[in-house]
């Protein structure tokens, strides 16, 4: 068959972004569908850009990062407003906007403005016009999933789009359904504004997949600024008042609140797709399934990104859409899915690599933890950090790292020197002879090291 195009991909957030320039890259013919006037999808015009650059405005103006250094009372700004963070949002948007739209131009992605849907396997309806492909890849991201009976109104009753988006002032008091990652980002972002937060969810942990002790540490931190935790609750009813909202929970309790924020989870956003038409379907929540290169159940079409589900960060979702396209042309590429990052953007930010202790106590690998926490570095003090820290978990028998985790400034960034040293098979060893420059948080692997190594040292004597 002619096709118009070789790739057609829906959706331009990072899988699709990175699906269409990987082909591109091989002189591929393609297409890029956006239903949105703009490009970037969810990350970048409503999700990952937005609140990361409103969380950082935030650190900034309420300067919660110098306290241990000014006083408990410092602040850069007395009164904080939506507009002061909304006017550094629209800046960073819509530089990224540009810089996306400007590599997919440069690449020769033809752009196709319009809602897709499938006519057929191999054929596409952009706004009724009919497009062919010879290999598809669906990226259509996710949307917060709603809960059947409860009236959102884009004011007080919000989900995560309308927090970002539609949100007019900032709440004094904030109930926050869900302890998942954007709830306990959002949590911590308007705590550190002064809002009284209280985080209901139905599960008795919050963030499971992340390091017991790094989760508690955050909770500590949370509590710290008067975050009120209710885990084991379910919300039955939230009723609309003139002076705020009522949520009920099924124990029976009341929580009043000047806003509720949904934060339960989302759904891949495949509703408008026909997917039937091409021979798909999604599960419940919008989901398509996809073997481990990312192919669907027809052979040519391929979904990457939140649309597939977990982990649904966009990181994960660019290698994936990578990943993708490059098996549709038959390009060779290696990958190494059991070290993607984890980044959760809370205040302080969480961040890690590998296994956790819990994991690896169930599989039965023996291993030792070593610590640093940023408080003994000079770095630390002079930036006034002082609950960080960097925990490395070590094999007691080969002396490789098993897990990076990390908490506090800058532990996005800093989990990447555990991560290539994993990925290169490095030992603890490395580590304990590598000179890092002073003062910088990187010296934190060093301390770890240390101290991982000291203990397994001590192991290794008593076990002679």
């Amino acid at each position: 068959m002619s096709f118009d195009y070789e790739l057609v991909v829906i959706g331009s957030g990072p899988a699709g972004q990175k699906a269409a320039i990987q082909a591109a890259k091989l002189r591929k013919k393609v297409a890029l569908v956006e239903r949105r006037a703009v490009v970037g999808g969810n990350c970048v015009n409503v999700g990952t850009i937005p609140s990361k650059t409103i969380r950082e405005a935030i650190v900034y103006l309420t300067g919660i990062g110098q306290r241990a250094i000014y006083g408990e009372d410092y602040r850069l700004k007395d009164e904080i407003s939506i507009s002061d963070l909304a006017a550094r949002t629209r800046y960073v948007v819509e530089r990224e906007r540009k810089v996306i739209r400007d590599q997919l131009l440069r690449n020769h992605v033809a752009l196709l403005d319009g809602s897709a849907s499938f006519v057929d396997d191999h054929t596409i309806a952009v706004d009724g016009k009919a497009v062919t492909a010879e290999k598809i890849v669906i990226a259509t991201g996710s949307q917060p999933a709603h809960q059947e009976g409860i009236a959102f109104n884009s004011r007080t009753i919000l989900d995560s789009d309308d927090v970002v988006l539609r949100l007019e002032r900032i709440p004094s008091t904030l109930l926050i359904v869900g302890a998942g990652v954007i709830g306990v980002e959002f949590a911590s972002m308007f705590a550190a504004l002064g809002t009284k937060v209280t985080i209901v969810d139905g599960r008795r942990e919050m963030l499971e997949f992340c390091d017991e002790e790094i989760v508690e540490a955050l909770r500590y931190h949370l509590r710290d600024l008067n975050v009120i935790f209710r885990f084991g609750e379910v919300v039955t009813r939230v009723d609309e008042h003139e002076s705020g909202t009522l949520t009920t929970l099924a124990s029976g309790k009341r929580i009043p609140a000047e806003a509720v924020f949904y934060s339960a989870g989302r759904q891949g956003a495949t509703a408008d797709l026909a997917l039937e038409n091409a021979g798909l379907e999604a599960d419940k929540r919008g989901r398509i399934a996809v073997d481990e290169r990312y192919r669907t159940a027809v052979p040519h079409i391929y979904a990457a990104g939140d649309v597939i589900g977990f982990p649904s960060l966009a990181a994960t979702s660019a290698e994936q859409g990578r990943l993708a396209s490059a098996d549709a042309f038959g390009i060779p590429v290696t990958t190494i899915p059991e070290l993607l990052p984890i980044g959760i953007y809370s205040i302080p930010e969480i961040s890690f690599v590998g296994k956790t202790e819990a994991e690896l106590t169930e599989a039965s690998i023996p291993y030792e933890v070593g610590v640093s926490h940023y408080r003994e570095l000079a770095r630390g003090h002079i930036l006034g950090e002082t609950h960080g820290l960097v925990k490395l978990l070590v094999s007691q028998d080969e002396r490789t790292l098993l897990g990076v985790h990390a908490f506090g400034t800058g532990a996005t960034e800093v989990v990447h020197i555990g991560q290539a040293v994993m990925g290169l098979g490095g030992t603890v060893d490395y580590l304990v002879e590598t000179v890092f420059n002073y003062p910088t948080l990187a010296e934190a692997y060093k301390v770890a090291a240390l101290d991982a190594a000291n203990k397994l040292r001590e192991v290794s004597a008593l076990s002679t």
